[in-house]
């Protein structure tokens, strides 16, 4: 996006349309994950808490999956627009580029939307992290973190979008909680052995 240029910005688009095809393709596949990943996760959290874990798939995938494939529209909408036609005729071609851009805009809004329930899924998670016994505690702070970290992006998104980017940048540390989690269940793994011991004995 060219800021304040319609006109470039369409042209960036179309120069680079594969790119921006596949960003779109992302989009579709980011919701795609979500519904698989946080089913995973029930899975391996649901005899910790099972209320928090159906919360966490309500949020995390429910919830979060719909707005990813809605928001791709935005995108694709704009891809029609810079590309015209016939059926577009009643805009000219700077009318047809200020509403791509539009539709752009709304994309990056969409995300600041998704940004809530980015967050909001965090809490439940992180408390079954904490809860699990099998999992390192400090991780499931560190979600929880991640999760006010989120939504106070998105309350900045929409109360002061022009500190939006600062935000985001100051949020880093609270969002590398993910990364953390994923890395940790794909290197060591989960052992679940403690959890189903302490079952035993009750």
């Amino acid at each position: 996006m060219v800021t304040g240029n319609a006109a470039a910005t369409a042209a960036n688009i179309l120069s680079h349309e594969t790119m921006f095809r596949f960003a779109i393709l992302a989009d579709l596949f980011s919701g795609i994950v979500s519904i698989f990943l946080v089913l995973a996760l029930y899975c391996l959290l649901k005899e910790v808490d099972q209320y928090q874990a159906v919360l966490m798939v309500i949020l995390g995938g429910v919830t979060v999956a719909p707005i990813f494939f809605l928001n791709a529209l935005n995108w694709i909408a704009a891809l029609v627009l810079v590309h015209g036609g016939d059926f577009l005729a009643a805009f000219n071609i700077s009318q047809q580029h200020a509403l791509a851009m539009l539709f752009l805009r709304l994309h990056s809004q969409g995300n600041v939307v998704n940004g809530v329930f980015w967050g909001l899924w965090l809490f439940p998670f992180g408390l079954l992290v904490m809860k699990s016994g099998f999992l390192p505690r400090f991780l499931g702070i560190w979600l929880l973190i991640d999760g006010f970290a989120y939504l106070a992006l998105s309350v900045v998104g929409i109360l002061a979008p022009q500190y939006h980017d600062i935000a985001f940048i100051i949020g880093q540390p609270a969002f590398f909680a993910e990364i953390a989690i994923m890395l940790f269940l794909l290197i060591k793994g989960a052992n679940v052995a403690p959890l189903s011991t302490a079952a035993g004995r009750t």
